[in-house]
């Protein structure tokens, strides 16, 4: 008797540890840390509704049969408490993160989980970076755990400055952006492409602002137009550009801005009908695709009166699902080993995660506001313009060599 109540706990247990990286029907758990307080809220609320919106999307058409369930944590855009985040998601048994505002965050992140995933084996933690997009994430400090799905900053100022070269006003450029690491890389990648791409262009001034802090543009502005400058680089995000756009427009700056971030939450309210053919977007998405994107922005739109724009949402569910039923787990340790190198569809069509760094090879836009119409019908935040897109590059033009030298699991 002894004997086969021994037998069945056994076998019970067997069942249950094979059944916590069952498939079919399982819930995966991710956690989301970002903002939810503070001047970048707008857009980590935006955001958050969006993985739990395609959560619900994906939980019915995902070909591994998993159910995706998003938990959002503020992180008050600050590193410390992410790393806060990080371990109560990890003590909840969430083996699945995501986060992408701030890279100065997310690199605090990725060394947090190589020395989780380090000292507890079986325990492993996967980052799926949704913005976070410092080029170092993907050279210098590669790490086999960290799957980027936005196109990082070298890839943007390629695709970028490709497009700037060819614009014959461009005379002289400023550089504007937050003071922290994506700032930083901004500036460097810009200066090293206007270069070797527009030996005749000058950079006629710099700044680095702190992030997430400035409320009033309008010296930045005065300074931008002392310069002489006809063209402005930025990126910027949320209130950051936002507010930039609105000093530019109330102190009559009537440059060129080329920016990654121009539809993203407030700052096409900041612009409204004003910088038509003057501001321009590189990414990897635009609101004007068609297709299942189209059809998902306006369901967004009506069920949330938002905007939907990071796509790389999207591409994050489309890779998890596909690289889940390739593994035919979701122990991230396998599921890992079918994201590095895969390649899936997606709403922009074919793409690969690089097997070498992790960086998803992604096509971008370049994309211009101005007046929404019959061609480009759809206006974020009910502005009457919209961003038309101009140019296409293909992920073999915008993508970047790497340097990273992976350390992967033995």
């Amino acid at each position: 008797m002894k004997s086969t109540i021994r037998l069945i706990a056994a076998t019970a247990l067997a069942v249950s540890s094979l059944g916590a990286y069952a498939q079919k029907g399982e819930t995966v758990k991710i956690a989301w840390i970002d903002p939810l307080s503070g001047l970048m809220a707008p857009v980590g609320s935006n955001q958050l509704k969006s993985f739990q919106f395609f959560a619900e999307k994906f939980s019915k058409t995902n070909p591994a049969g998993v159910k995706f369930e998003v938990i959002g944590i503020d992180n008050k855009l600050s590193p410390a408490e992410s790393l806060n985040a990080l371990k109560a998601a990890m003590d909840q048994g969430v083996r699945y993160i995501t986060q992408g505002n701030s890279s100065g965050i997310a690199g605090a992140l990725i060394d947090a989980v190589n020395k989780h995933n380090e000292r507890n084996p079986g325990k492993e933690v996967i980052f799926l970076n949704h913005s976070a997009v410092d080029p170092d994430f993907t050279n210098s400090k590669c790490s086999y755990w960290h799957f980027r799905f936005d196109a990082d900053t070298s890839m943007k100022i390629e695709a970028m400055t490709t497009f700037m070269k060819d614009q014959k006003d461009i005379k002289n450029i400023y550089l504007l952006n937050q003071n922290y690491s994506h700032g930083h890389q901004v500036v460097r990648y810009a200066k090293e492409n206007i270069a070797r791409k527009m030996p005749d262009v000058k950079i006629v001034g710099e700044d680095l602002h702190p992030l997430a802090q400035v409320r009033d543009f309008a010296p930045y502005i005065a300074k931008i137009k002392a310069s002489g400058a006809d063209t402005v680089i930025t990126g910027n995000w949320g209130s950051d550009l936002a507010l930039l756009i609105k000093a530019a427009n109330e102190g009559g700056y009537n440059g060129k801005f080329y920016t990654y971030y121009t539809g993203v939450t407030g700052t096409p309210t900041a612009l409204g009908q004003n910088g038509a053919g003057r501001v321009y977007q590189i990414s990897y998405n635009h609101y004007n695709m068609g297709g299942d994107m189209g059809k998902w922005m306006a369901e967004f739109k009506t069920k949330f009166n938002d905007d939907f724009y990071t796509g790389s949402i999207i591409s994050i569910y489309n890779a998890l699902g596909t690289a889940m039923a390739k593994a035919k787990s979701t122990d991230p340790v396998k599921v890992a080993a079918a994201l590095s190198g895969l390649t899936f569809n997606s709403y922009h069509g074919e793409v690969q995660m690089r097997k070498t760094d992790h960086q998803l090879q992604q096509p971008l836009w370049m994309t211009v506001w101005q007046k929404a119409d019959k061609k480009f019908p759809y206006s974020p935040e009910n502005t009457g313009m919209t961003l038309a897109p101009v140019k296409q590059f293909p992920s073999f033009i915008s993508s970047t060599p790497t340097s990273c030298q992976m350390k992967r699991p033995s």
